[in-house]
């Protein structure tokens, strides 16, 4: 009798335990739901960009007032997009005047090699992994999805535990848009970038490499037969700017993992040597080599071209582009001068040591003489370049893997002109010189006995052949003679290795004529030299140069420059030399002239005294030149003829101030 009761509450024991646990295990997967919240990462449907301080510290020296500190930050790139992202690039607006002195796992896109001042800003690229995958491709792999950028650097003011975090951050890979990075917390500055819509990215996303780009100079990086230990690469610079130009060009990059140049043909390094090798690990690897016949084992060489002897050179030359002393041309002028082109054997280190183990060089910068400053972007690897097959078969063969550098012409903070321009005219017999220190001045105060805030002083027209050290005279008598006040002390000279005058030579009902002269005042010679004239009103009734040839470019879709180079058996101009008696007569300057005619047919309208027959800028070899601020003026008087007597009279202030 009294096991039946126990028989009948053991089911009910069981069936309320049950009944209990239910709402429990429900109630709990709820709570857990609702505290796993998803970050702001997992909420971006396109690449998350974030830049996280992580820590930093007082260094020396003790300054109160310019204090610096050093900071560890971290920038992180995710692709939660779609399709893969090729090539990421991201923009961080440093805003304490930070000096970045390491960064890994990216390079700074503009070539620059640290330590360096980013307190503007800078530009990562990737590297040596510049594309992320998408979770789509990786089955949400972040390794592959995800670049991490440890940097390291030196930022003044900020004292912990305030945190020095950027103005802005930002992805600037061609195709995507970002609103401003908004903050997270004390150290976390983030932002999600989407796809621009009206950006056309199918060449991108459909096609296995990254589309090669347009720039003012590109050069590529072919490697062309490659080893398991070293590889044969190409390199090739072409000039597509019609007014860019470079003269004894120098290229120096930095070696990544270890490389060393073996042999070049083509071009070579402007110092040979390979102590860094034979101090380093290159020689215990390698230690059947000969390193007394490497060319270059530096972490950082400049290579320059070979002279025009060379290019039948069966051991330094024979290759196309070659060996012509460092000069590549516009398109404009010679097509066949607009390239230049090298090959040299590069030896790898483990644990690189396979076919397929390709890493081109970074921080690529190229220079030249009197030419345009050049910045130039990481390589990007693009499609395998394509080369007419050696054997001489109807075929093209292409490279084992190809890179692409894109260099643009920059004007660079602080930097000088280094050529100038004068103006003149009929109507007014003074030269109005280049600008005081047009192309910069000593700024050593202590030695500089002329001021270099003083504008220059007007001169008389045979002024212009005479080098500024030889002008005070002529200058301090010219002015005697037009009652013009003389500054003390006089105003510097402008410093510039180039000159050129602009001359109005006449006006009349259906056109005009100036003369342009090109002087060089410096110790070389400039062969195949050009200038290029840009008018905001006039080039479009540009008719003909009679001593120099001469063609109306557009640029940019605009018709305002004017082309000049010297013609066959006259494009030399020559440098400096001694006058015919150099103990009493000062040194002549190389010179080059020609008059240019206009119509005013195209040009109705035109005031032509009134400033629009003068340049709005001049180019000498690429190099923009330094333009006078003020135009010459008629005075009220129309065209006159200056007599023999008039030009006769700085010569007699001369002599009443000698006596």
């Amino acid at each position: 009798m009294d096991s039946a009761p126990n028989f009948i509450l053991l089911p009910l024991l069981l069936l309320s335990l049950l009944l209990a646990s239910i709402p429990l295990t429900a109630s709990q997967s709820a709570a857990d739901t609702n505290s796993s919240s998803p970050s702001d990462s997992d909420l971006c449907n396109g690449v998350f960009v974030s830049y996280t301080y992580t820590k930093g510290s007082k260094i020396p020296p003790n300054d109160s007032s310019n204090q610096p500190y050093r900071f560890e930050s971290v920038v992180t790139v995710l692709n939660n997009g779609r399709d893969e992202l090729k090539s990421w690039r991201v923009f961080v607006k440093f805003s304490h005047r930070e000096i970045l002195v390491s960064a890994s796992n990216a390079v700074l896109s503009d070539g620059s090699s640290l330590p360096l001042s980013v307190e503007n800003g800078t530009v990562f690229a990737g590297y040596p992994s510049s594309d992320l995958k998408s979770a789509i491709q990786t089955a949400g792999d972040v390794t592959q999805m995800q670049a991490s950028v440890e940097l390291v650097g030196t930022q003044f003011g900020v004292a912990p535990p305030n945190v020095p975090l950027p103005k802005n951050i930002s992805l600037v890979t061609d195709g995507w848009k970002c609103p401003k990075a908004t903050q997270k917390g004390k150290n976390v500055m983030q932002v999600c970038c989407m796809p621009d819509p009206d950006f056309n990215n199918t060449e991108i996303i459909d096609n296995e490499f990254f589309p090669r780009q347009n720039g003012d100079l590109t050069i590529m990086y072919d490697v062309i037969r490659s080893y398991a230990s070293n590889y044969m690469a190409q390199v090739t610079m072409e000039n597509h700017n019609p007014l860019g130009r470079l003269d004894n060009w120098k290229l120096s990059f930095d070696w990544m993992r270890d490389e060393f140049i073996d042999t070049m043909t083509g071009a070579y390094p402007s110092l040979v040597d390979s102590s860094d090798c034979i101090d380093g690990p290159q020689a215990k690897y390698y230690q059947a080599l000969d390193f007394s016949n490497v060319l270059s084992c530096a972490r950082r060489p400049t290579i320059i071209d070979l002279p025009l002897t060379k290019y039948n050179d069966s051991v330094f030359g024979f290759k196309p582009y070659c060996c012509r002393n460092g000069t590549i041309l516009p398109k404009s002028m010679d097509p066949s001068k607009s390239i230049s082109a090298f090959q040299m054997q590069v030896y790898k280190m483990p644990p690189d040591l396979n076919i397929s183990a390709l890493s081109p060089p970074q921080n690529w910068r190229i220079t030249g003489s009197l030419n345009p400053d050049y910045k130039c972007g990481p390589p990007v690897r693009v499609s395998p370049s394509q080369f007419v097959d050696p054997s001489g078969l109807p075929s093209n063969k292409t490279a084992f893997a190809s890179w692409q550098v894109v260099c643009n012409i920059t004007q660079q903070k602080d930097t000088s002109p280094r050529c100038c321009v004068s103006f003149s005219a009929y109507f007014n017999d003074s030269i109005i010189p280049c600008k005081t220190c047009a192309c910069g001045c000593s700024s050593n105060r202590a030695s500089r006995t002329c001021s270099t805030t003083s504008p220059a002083l007007l001169l008389p027209q045979q002024a212009l052949l005479v080098p500024f050290e030889n002008r005070t005279e002529l200058t301090l008598a010219w002015s005697y003679l037009k009652h013009r006040p003389v500054p003390n002390p006089m105003p510097c000279g402008d410093n510039c290795g180039v000159s050129i005058n602009w001359h109005l030579a006449t006006d009349y009902r259906g056109g005009w004529t100036a003369r342009v002269t090109v002087f060089n005042w410096g110790e070389t010679t400039f062969p195949d030299w050009f200038t290029a004239i840009q008018m905001k009103k006039a080039a479009p009734g540009f008719e003909k140069a009679y001593s120099f040839n001469a063609t109306a470019l557009d640029i940019n879709g605009e018709n305002n420059t004017i082309f000049m180079e010297g013609l066959p058996g006259l494009n030399y101009l020559v440098a400096e030399r001694d006058g015919d008696n150099p103990l009493k007569n000062p040194r002549v300057p190389g010179k080059q002239q020609s008059v240019i005619s206009f119509t005013k047919k195209l040009t109705p309208g035109i005031n032509v005294p009134g400033g629009d027959g003068f340049p709005s800028k001049v180019f000498f070899n690429g190099e923009e030149c330094s333009l006078p601020s003020i135009f010459p003026t008629s005075n009220g008087n129309k065209r006159r003829h200056i007599s023999a007597i008039l030009l006769a009279l700085p010569v007699l202030a001369l002599l009443i101030l000698r006596v």
